[in-house]
């Protein structure tokens, strides 16, 4: 049994990479703030999915909630701390009273589109955050991590696939360059410190439990209750869509390889394929039954126009294949919106 230390692992991916260690047989501390970028009760049932709580969870204030969600998390393999990563001195309160092997950084600021209206928070808590964790891991001689970076370090690429040689990326918003600086910062400390890492690059992960600002989450909301979807541009933009068992096991296959090597690796976590908007849409209308109402909108600043992951380093390095189709992978999460899936 290791002990992990998973930064966001109450958010939509931390939140399975954490169910998924804890079936493993690891423990788990999981460190999240628990922020206001969307209703907090969703990440308390995050954290309850990770548990397999089955009891019924008593909703009072968020105060309240926190300390009795710390206080069921609190087993002998989960110990959630309710924790900011900007804060060093409680990062390194954690590092020092528990003995960890590895990071699995996940927490930060997401979302294009609202870094670039307060791009001083996503600097202070992706970068400044990354930094104290990076800081704690070297006074407390934790050598092991990996980080979640993004597809859109690469920006609007003229490549028909996205590959990490690529040297020439050119990230279009403040969140896409905090998760290039944070790359960067990576290199500095494995090339100083000796802190062997991965960066994950996660292409557009969606499924159960996504988060509610991400547009498949949206939309396939807006089609269930027969409400207008606002279509940015002309609908041809394409995303490499990537379903969270598939991310997930990318992750645990990522750390376990970052484990057993002394390596800085950059590596992209995606299908390998892309879906057009237009597509995705009427994958959705296929899955539901229900036909979209569509009303057409500008083109958003920062948000590119095609992503599609070459994952051959994923395959050589994780043994990494993606195996959930994106309409088997839209259907489950319809189920899982609708209530009818966990």
């Amino acid at each position: 049994m290791k002990t992990y230390c998973v930064t966001g692992g109450a958010g939509f991916i931390g939140s399975n990479v954490c169910k998924s260690l804890l079936a493993k047989g690891h423990r788990v501390i999981n460190m999240d703030n628990f922020s206001g970028f969307y209703d907090y009760k969703a990440k308390i049932s995050n954290v309850l999915y990770s548990i397999d709580f089955t009891g019924r969870f008593p909703f009072v204030s968020k105060g309240g909630d926190l300390e009795l969600l710390s206080s069921l998390s609190k087993s002998e393999r989960y110990h959630l701390y309710v924790v900011d990563i900007r804060n060093l001195s409680a990062v390194n309160a954690i590092f020092q009273s528990e003995k960890i092997d590895a990071v699995i950084h996940l927490a930060a600021m997401p979302g294009v589109r609202p870094s670039i209206e307060n791009p001083l928070l996503y600097e202070g808590v992706n970068i400044k955050g990354t930094l104290n964790i990076l800081e704690a891991m070297r006074k407390f001689n934790v050598r092991k991590w990996i980080f979640a970076s993004s597809s859109s370090v690469y920006g609007n690429q003229q490549h028909s696939t996205f590959s990490e040689s690529e040297l020439n990326s050119r990230p279009i918003s403040p969140y896409a360059a905090t998760k290039k600086a944070c790359e960067d910062m990576g290199y500095s400390y494995y090339n100083l410190h000796g802190i062997h890492g991965m960066m994950m690059r996660f292409f557009t992960v969606y499924g159960p439990r996504q988060r509610p600002d991400l547009a498949i989450r949206k939309f396939i909301k807006q089609v269930d209750l027969e409400l207008e979807i606002p279509v940015y541009g002309d609908g041809q933009t394409a995303r490499d869509y990537t379903y969270i068992d598939d991310t997930v096991t990318g992750v645990i296959s990522a750390i376990e390889y970052v484990e057993g090597h002394e390596v800085y690796e950059i590596v992209n976590i995606g299908t390998g394929t892309a879906t057009s908007l237009q597509t995705m849409i009427r994958t959705i209308e296929a899955e539901t039954g229900k036909i979209a109402k569509l009303q057409q909108a500008p083109p958003q600043a920062g948000d590119v126009d095609f992503t599609k992951a070459n994952i051959e380093k994923a395959s050589l390095l994780l043994n990494y294949s993606p195996r959930v189709r994106f309409s088997d992978g839209i259907s489950n999460q319809i189920l899982w919106q609708r209530g009818v899936a966990p």
